[in-house]
């Protein structure tokens, strides 16, 4: 069974990840219900949820759970379906495709419900769960305040014993909170005394709470955020999620899961941007033709094809995962949902990973398809134009991508993170030994750079962040390219001969754009380290036959604009 951080330790079998191509028949017809939903119920109403309809939209997510989507997550025994993580981020991706909306559904039903779900007590479930599911009731979470962002338990939201000894009286202010306008449930973060860090189940009736406006933002318009005010506002102590003082493991647990689906909306989001540009790229006529028939427009399409296909490889492999980890547990156990906790835990470096990745990914693939509506891309009222300014955000909620990135090198390059005997076999077709060998290179580029690191730094790696940001740049792209690989070489053995030609063209096409980020991460992070010897090392270990490059790129190209929509 494949443990967290593995990936840049050991070789990973072919048959060991899951991908796409795994789905269940359950899986693909749980998408197709999500898709027509996001299609055919709030992609008409999008301009007025943009004007902030929020009663139309609190509508449309009773509609929503009424179709079960927000029941994913949730224990069988308060009426939820338990499915796996698979189901979870795939519905979440498809409903990317109504924009805003996705946002509000992911926040309702990730860390608006998991603190519930993961810490509540019987009675908390029993009292908010099942009114979630339904979104009788929506769910918010109330963390970041305004002097306290990446660093939050830096929080000032204090909590005072009352004299009875009945409840706590929450005083302090929450910034930036997402379906705050609309909210019924908060999970809010204080400290009890000043200084024991936990988590609370606050109503909205609760007298001393308020809201302050909504936040005029960038993007996110159809999106509620504002303010979540305490005056000393009292909440019974049978309301304390989990434990006093462990409040920290509720934020940062659920923010792992936060970050993984953040990672498969990005996803959807980068098809939906897709679709957009390669029916614009049909329809828009230029010198007498299509723009879609010019070399510069079909390899944008191609790299968005490439890059979709890495981000969304990376997304279903940790799902696989996690749900490997998961699968062993025994869920009648009284400590079940501990156990739980602690098996996503161990994937919290993969879900970092797959937050930033993902978030780039569908920056970098919307901006071009912006680029490939030229003018028109910039003028509100198309889709593109929307997605460009929704899309910045998600580089900065969940934790920043720099913050991410900090998680991802520290937790890899602690020093029990030490390597394990390596598989005596693992199954690769000989036809993919190339490819094999530039991710061997590549992750004996990061045990090499990474020992040279603490050997440095020591005990003051921590304060390294730059060499600690390289590092990870270098450990996200193994993870994003060894996905995309692995995905494509397992579908190979059971694809058409079209198909297999396809996979085949966007693995060659992962791997010339990855080893190009993977080249410059390592060489920044041997220039940190003032290791230049390095370089030609770097280059050795990670080669990379490029024949056919372009022949790939139109290959994907031509079947991109053929479909109008992303491919696999």
């Amino acid at each position: 069974m494949a443990r967290g951080g593995g990936f840049i330790l050991e070789e990973t079998d072919i048959q060991d990840i899951f991908t796409p191509e795994d789905f269940t028949d359950e899986h693909r017809e749980m998408a197709r219900t999500t898709e027509r939903f996001a299609l055919e119920e709030i992609g008409p109403i999008n301009d007025r949820l943009e004007e902030k309809d929020f009663d139309l939209l609190l509508e449309k997510l009773r509609q929503c759970a009424g179709l079960g989507l927000m029941m994913i997550d949730a224990p069988e025994e308060y009426g939820g379906l338990n499915l796996d993580k698979a189901a979870s981020m795939l519905v979440t991706e498809k409903l990317a495709w109504s924009r805003n909306f996705g946002l509000t559904y992911m926040a309702h039903t990730g860390i608006g419900m998991l603190p519930l779900i993961y810490y509540g007590t019987p009675q908390q479930k029993g009292r908010y769960l099942r009114k979630l599911m339904e979104a009788e009731i929506i769910g918010s979470y109330c963390l970041t305040e305004p002097g306290s962002g990446s660093d939050a338990l830096g929080a000032r939201t204090v909590a005072t014993l009352s004299e009875d000894g009945s409840h706590y009286l929450l005083t302090g202010t929450k910034q930036f909170i997402t379906n705050s306008g609309f909210a019924d449930l908060f999970t809010v973060f204080a400290k009890v005394d000043k200084k024991h860090f936990t988590a609370f189940l606050v109503e909205r009736g609760t007298p001393g709470l308020s809201l302050g406006p909504e936040e005029k933002k960038m993007g996110m318009h159809g999106s509620s955020t504002r303010q979540v005010i305490f005056e000393a506002a009292p909440v019974p102590k049978e309301n304390i999620l989990g434990e006093i003082g462990k409040g920290h493991k509720i934020a940062f647990n659920v923010l792992n899961v936060g970050r993984f689906k953040l990672g498969a909306l990005c996803v959807g989001q980068a098809k939906f941007a897709l679709a957009e540009g390669s029916r614009y790229a049909n329809e828009r006529k230029q010198f007498g033709m299509p723009i879609g028939g010019f070399g510069a427009i079909q390899e944008k399409l191609a790299d968005a094809t490439a890059l979709t296909f890495a981000a969304e490889s990376a997304v279903y492999r940790l799902a696989g995962l996690i749900d490997g980890k998961l699968s062993e547990l025994d869920s009648k156990a009284a400590d079940y949902y501990a156990l739980y906790q602690k098996g996503i835990e161990e994937f919290a470096a993969e879900c970092a990973v797959v937050k930033v990745f993902c978030s780039e990914a569908a920056a970098q693939v919307i901006s071009e398809m912006l680029q490939v509506h030229g003018g028109y891309g910039y003028i509100a009222g198309h889709a593109i134009e929307q997605m460009y300014r929704d899309e910045r955000v998600q580089r900065i909620y969940e934790g920043t991508n720099e913050i991410n990135r900090l998680l991802v090198a520290t937790r890899l390059l602690r020093p029990e993170a030490t390597p394990p005997s390596v598989a005596a076999s693992v199954t690769w077709a000989s036809s993919w030994s190339g490819q094999r060998q530039l991710l061997a290179g590549m992750k004996a580029c990061c045990l090499l750079l990474g020992e040279r690191a603490r050997q440095r730094c020591g005990g003051q790696l921590a304060k390294a962040q730059e060499i600690l940001l390289a590092f990870a740049d270098m450990v996200i792209q193994v993870f994003a390219l060894e996905s995309a690989m692995l995905r494509a070489a397992k579908a190979c053995q059971k694809a058409s001969a079209v198909k297999d030609e396809q996979y085949r063209a966007v693995a060659l096409l992962c791997a010339f754009a990855d080893r190009q980020r993977f080249l410059a991460s390592a060489e920044r992070c041997a220039g940190f380290l003032e290791n230049e010897d390095l370089l030609p090392v770097i280059a050795a270990k990670t080669p990379l036959a490029t024949g056919g490059l372009l022949a790939a790129k139109r290959l994907l190209a031509e079947a991109t604009l053929q479909a109008e929509k992303y491919i696999f």
